[in-house]
């Protein structure tokens, strides 16, 4: 059974940093190319990093996540220094097996197939 498990979110004040895991079982991670996306409450979902053979990385994210995947642990992880306000949102992982991250399309939803359920991130003083 494929599965992904979100952890890591919480609370932390502007300027902080967190790092949020996405644990995979039933399948090995390094065989598809995995999303970190975010939701924030009356917004739409949007891509904000993906990881396979290269990276990519939203434009509001660019210089403060960092996208990085340990094969062993089957865990892939997204480091976020410099947490603003606005990154507020739900994070979610997800994995494609038939994307590259070097395609234009690599940070759309509608390009995965399989999704964790998610883990709130608060920035907030």
């Amino acid at each position: 059974q494929v599965q992904l498990v979100e952890s890591g979110g919480g609370l932390v004040q502007p300027g902080g940093s967190l790092r949020l895991s996405c644990a995979a079982s039933g399948f090995t991670l390094d065989g598809y190319a995995i999303g970190w996306f975010r939701q924030a409450p009356g917004k739409e979902r949007e891509g904000v990093s993906c990881i396979r053979s290269t990276t990519s990385y939203a434009d509001s994210v660019k210089g403060r996540f960092t996208i990085s995947r340990d094969n062993a642990k089957n865990t892939v992880y997204l480091q976020m220094n410099g947490l603003k306000a606005q990154d507020t949102a739900v994070y979610y992982c997800a994995a494609a097996r038939w994307l590259s991250c070097a395609n234009a399309r690599s940070l759309l939803p509608a390009m995965y197939t399989y999704w964790g359920q998610g883990t709130q991130v608060t920035v907030s003083s």
